[in-house]
Parts: C-alpha cells; sequence; structure tokens
C-alpha cells in the first residue's frame, strides 16, 4: 500500500486516499502500527542529512510566483481539517471544510482557521460566523470522508451541505449551529478575534478566525478519561482515525507512529 514518509511529530505514515484504486479495508483504516524513531541509534550531536544528495536547493521569491497555492497546500503537511457548521442570519446551515487550521492555545482553547476569499468574495461560513459570532467545528475521521468531502463544492448559500452530503445534524448546547452527529469530536466556538490578511496590492484574500472553544463533545468511544485522569482528558487517535489533509486532492490516514519524548523527559 502507498505511503507516505513523514518524519516527526510521532507521525511515520500516512495511506494516501488519492491513489489507492481498490477501496480500503475497515480493518485496515483502524489498524495503526508502533514502531521505533527512524533513527533510533542518534546520538546528540551527529548529523543528520536530507536523502537527496547533491540536489540543489531553489530559492523561490513568492512575488515573482503565478500563484502560492500549490506550493503551500503541498508544503504544510500534513495538516488536520476544520469541518465548519456555522448558520446565516435566516437559520439556514453551512457545512464546509478548511485545512487552514489547528489549536493556537489550551487556555482557553482557542481555534484559528483561515478563510480565504472565493472570487475576491467572502465564502458563506465566513460571512455566517462574522454575523453570528459562532460556530462549531468538527473533527473529521475516515469514516465519512467521502460525505464530507461533498460538502467541498461550491454551492449557492441556500444549500443545506449537511443534508446534501447525508451528515446528521445534532443539537449543540451552547451555540446555535449544528453539531455533525457523524464526527467523534465536535467543539462548539465563539469568535474572539479575526484577522484581515491583505495581498500586496491591499486586497482582502483570507481571513483568519480565531475562535474560543466554549464546549467540547467528545463520543465516549475515543475519549481517555483513565491515563490521566478524568479532569484532564485525551483522545485516542487511533479511535478517532483522523484524516490529514495533503496536497492536491490528496488526504491520508494515519496508521504508523513512534514515540519520541523531550530530551527533558524520560520514556
Amino acid at each position: 500500500m502507498p505511503a507516505l514518509a513523514l518524519q516527526g511529530f510521532g507521525l511515520v505514515g500516512t495511506t494516501l486516499l488519492r491513489r489507492l484504486r481498490a477501496p480500503v479495508p475497515a480493518a485496515l483504516l483502524s489498524q495503526v502500527t508502533t514502531t521505533t524513531t527512524p533513527h533510533p541509534e542518534w546520538q546528540p550531536g551527529q548529523n543528520q542529512p536530507h536523502p537527496y544528495g547533491d540536489s540543489e536547493r531553489v530559492a523561490l521569491d513568492p512575488a515573482a510566483l503565478a500563484s502560492c497555492y500549490g506550493l503551500v497546500i503541498s508544503s504544510g503537511v500534513p495538516r488536520p481539517i476544520a469541518f465548519v457548521s456555522s448558520l446565516d442570519s435566516e437559520g439556514r446551515r453551512n457545512l464546509a471544510p478548511f485545512s487552514y487550521f489547528n489549536f493556537v492555545a489550551h487556555d482557553p482553547p482557542l481555534v484559528a482557521i483561515g478563510i480565504c476569499r472565493k472570487r475576491g468574495e467572502k465564502k458563506d461560513s465566513l460571512a455566517n460566523i462574522e454575523a453570528r459570532g459562532e460556530f462549531v467545528v468538527s473533527i473529521m475521521s475516515d469514516w465519512f470522508i467521502e460525505s464530507a468531502n461533498h460538502c467541498c463544492g461550491d454551492f449557492s448559500s441556500d444549500v443545506d451541505e449537511m443534508a446534501l452530503s447525508g451528515l446528521t445534524a445534532a443539537r449543540a448546547k451552547i451555540v446555535e449551529p449544528p453539531l455533525v452527529a457523524e464526527s467523534a469530536i465536535n467543539m462548539e466556538c465563539k469568535l474572539v478575534h479575526k484577522y484581515e490578511v491583505k495581498n500586496a496590492a491591499g486586497t482582502d484574500t483570507t481571513t483568519v478566525v480565531i475562535g474560543q472553544v466554549v464546549m467540547f463533545h467528545v463520543l465516549e468511544a475515543v475519549l481517555d478519561t483513565v491515563t490521566h485522569g478524568p479532569t484532564k482528558p485525551t483522545v485516542h487517535f487511533d479511535k478517532l482515525r483522523p484524516i490529514a489533509r495533503l496536497g492536491g486532492n490528496t488526504y491520508g490516514i494515519v496508521n504508523t507512529v513512534f514515540d519520541l519524548p523531550r530530551p527533558d523527559r524520560k520514556v
């Protein structure tokens, strides 16, 4: 099976979804292998050169490129995906995935999402978040990737992507936008800040949305309240089976991991 070597951050390999010609067996999707680090014999001070010999390093000036999009989405990998649900001023649902996303703090828990303009206009998700000041981020897992990916379509603002893709709405506790019932992790968020990104011409091209998580919803099946106790819960990533965004149309599944503690910590 094709695999992509991703050294570091405890991640060795992801299965590439785009290039497989046959369906991935369910048993394989849920199978995670724990291995040693790539270089267990390494000692502090030893050099670890790249494996490409005399390959020249190419300097790429963003200002000289026609577009940085392909370079950016294929370089900053793997990325988690925010599956964002929101409501417009009339209460119509919107659901869309964004891979310019991650947590940026934990006290309080904050998420950041970069929402680019679409043909110069604000996307529905951004317009809804600005109007209502709240949204829900769900984490995408392999068992509903096809449904989630269908929400990427260029649909008009009156189309309910959740219904169109066959996904199920669940009621949130604090915010109005719905949870995605098929997701193992949903996070109710309140907008706390947004930052407008301008290009060299002074045109707004992206809005970075900062949201505070005011409520987590985690399926008990993926939740770990034993390792560190019920007040310091964690998630079993092998049960979460999260999807990683790579370049182009390629996604990945985490299936090989290793532990690599900080040098000031024991295993």
